[in-house]
């Protein structure tokens, strides 16, 4: 979107009585090709661009979008905005990103945007030849199809405060989905990658191939007794861990004192030489941007360093009520105000691989499927609904299936140990994670 008309909406916010004010642009066109059994499934087309603006009067803000941007629509959007602000509450924090925490001169080039834009067939052929691989696995008997998409997404912002800034990113992403069947019943197996730049996608052969593996793989699951084992988190989702760590250290969490670690900072938390990164100047990095959804300047931050928990996660208004400085997370849509995000988070690897994981364990559980978490926020007890494998003796022994995991996660943090096998798949990333005992309900 032009950057004259987010100066005209700031503008005109101003002059119609708002202290201060923010726009945003975003443009997206996207591209989406499913196949089911050979066959053409679905196609969807996406052209969009939205304005979003979010204006103050003293302590009082309102947040408004849309998607017509004729000057009729500007005019009503500006009017609608500073008409609700003066009807919001205070909020003593409200307002835009302190002027010395902005992104100034030149941003880095993070390399996240791929011009080619690849056609209808190409994609179309992309999928086919993904489920084709699927389907050719042994034992793979049915599909649940294959899908191959592009994206290009442009925002832009522009602050009464003197920021204006504007990246660009594209997308694109190759998944399959097989399903295999004997006597003893039906497993799925799935595979898919999203990346930045379209030569950075593994072959359509190679995707549908591993989808087929891994149904395949699944095929005579058992339900195991209930025990306490060693359990190991497959490099594909160990990083789904890392999610309940995100929230437990954002801001707005600390200040409402809901966090199982918010009395932890600057103590341990991850054992030592564990720790977690986030880089949001990673090149063709898929949560990489060159300044956070304030416009405040991001950095590369060791949130845990050597265990440690160095650092909340702030915006501008949690950063306030806390009496910190921002750390460049606010994350927002073009409706709502800012929110907390990571951008490339990565939990650093460690020497062994999945089965040097196995063999130090001897014995105990992989997951490689988890569904339906639970946590308790303010303790860190944690559960999860999972499928995998068992293993003995540092070997597979049979996949396993209808199994529950929990365990509190300072706990497990703290006895967590990385293994070697990273592998970037997507904004958070985690080789495979060993736990040496945690309680797995079974029948």
């Amino acid at each position: 979107m032009d950057e004259n008309l987010l100066r005209d909406v700031v503008d005109a916010a101003l002059k119609a009585g708002a202290d201060a004010a923010e726009a945003v642009g975003a443009e997206r066109r996207a591209l989406s090709i499913s196949v089911r059994l050979g066959d053409l499934e679905e196609v969807e087309r996406e052209e969009s661009r939205d304005l979003g603006l979010r204006v103050f009067v003293g302590r009082r803000q309102a947040t408004v979008s849309g998607s017509d941007v004729s000057p009729e629509a500007r005019a009503k959007l500006v009017e609608r905005a500073v008409a609700m602000a003066r009807l919001a509450p205070e909020d003593p924090y409200a307002g835009l990103a302190d002027p010395d925490r902005l992104a100034r001169g030149e941003l880095p080039d993070l390399d996240i945007y791929d011009p080619a834009e690849p056609s209808p067939e190409t994609l179309e052929e992309r999928a086919r030849i993904a489920e084709a691989a699927a389907r050719a696995t042994p034992r793979v008997t049915n599909s649940d199809g294959a899908s191959a998409s592009w994206s290009s997404s442009q925002w832009r912002m522009v602050t009464s405060g003197g920021f204006t800034g504007l990246h660009r990113a594209s997308g694109f992403s190759l998944g399959a989905s097989a399903i295999a069947a004997d006597e003893a019943g039906m497993e799925n197996g799935y595979e898919g990658r999203s990346v930045r730049w379209q030569s950075d996608l593994p072959a359509p052969e190679a995707i549908g191939a591993e989808a087929g593996r891994r149904a395949a793989a699944r095929l005579g699951a058992r339900k195991i007794d209930s025990t306490t084992a060693p359990v190991i988190f497959e490099n594909r989702l160990a990083a789904s861990l890392l999610g309940p760590l995100i929230g437990a250290i954002s801001g707005p969490s600390i200040a409402r004192g809901t966090s199982f670690l918010k009395d932890r900072l600057g103590q341990p938390v991850f054992a030592k030489g564990v720790s977690v990164v986030d880089d949001p100047h990673r090149p063709r990095g898929l949560g990489s941007a060159p300044f956070d959804d304030e416009g405040v300047a991001n950095q590369r931050r060791a949130i845990i360093d050597d265990g440690v928990l160095t650092t909340w996660l702030l915006n501008s208004a949690s950063a306030r009520q806390l009496g910190l400085a921002t750390t460049g997370h606010a994350s927002r849509g073009l409706a709502g105000p800012p929110g907390v995000a990571p951008a490339n988070l990565t939990l650093t690897p460690g020497d062994r691989d999945q089965a040097g994981l196995m063999r130090d364990a001897g014995r105990g559980l992989i997951v490689t499927s988890m569904f339906g978490p639970s946590l308790n926020g303010n303790t860190g007890d944690w559960s999860v609904g999972c499928s995998g494998f068992w293993f003995e003796g540092g070997e597979l022994a049979y996949p396993v299936t209808e199994i529950t995991v929990a365990g509190n996660l300072i706990d497990i943090y703290g006895r967590l140990v990385p293994g070697s096998d990273l592998e970037i798949r997507g904004a958070t990333n985690a080789p495979s994670l060993l736990i040496d005992g945690l309680a797995i309900a079974g029948r």
